[in-house]
């Protein structure tokens, strides 16, 4: 691994689950969060003053199967990079989604929901490149 494991945590997907993590040298962080319908990965960025979060982007992980005996345990990974100016989102060991807060970049295997106007403005793609990054 090329980073800092921030985060490891089991959770059952399609039960509410909340897993957080914030960068040690700048004002970023991330959010896993499974609201029992979806699972979602944000980018915040958090005023040094108020400690407000102010949501970036957010990335669309997975949708939970309306089958409840189809949900899993799965364990969740949080990776910075060295820089601490990237983030990995690992479920399962897989990655599932990178935020590259210096590029303003979100990116994910479904490239869903598309590029927003505020912060990530180029594709969603998930490439083998900008995972090997980390691994």
């Amino acid at each position: 691994m090329n980073g800092y494991l921030m985060q490891q945590q089991k959770f059952v997907q399609g039960k509410d689950a909340f897993v957080e993590s914030r960068s040690l040298e700048n004002q970023y962080g991330v959010v896993f969060e499974d609201d029992g319908d979806t699972g979602y990965f944000y980018a915040v960025e958090i005023d040094p003053v108020t400690k407000d979060q102010q949501v970036l982007d957010a990335l669309h992980i997975y949708q939970v199967e309306e089958d409840s005996a189809s949900q899993k345990e799965s364990t969740v990974l949080i990776i910075w990079s060295k820089d601490w100016l990237k983030c990995a989102l690992v479920i399962d060991e897989e990655c599932h989604a990178v935020f590259d807060f210096e590029n303003q970049g979100g990116y994910n295997i479904s490239e869903f929901p598309p590029p927003n106007s505020i912060w990530t403005k180029q594709g969603r793609e998930l490439t083998n490149e900008i995972v090997q990054q980390f691994f």
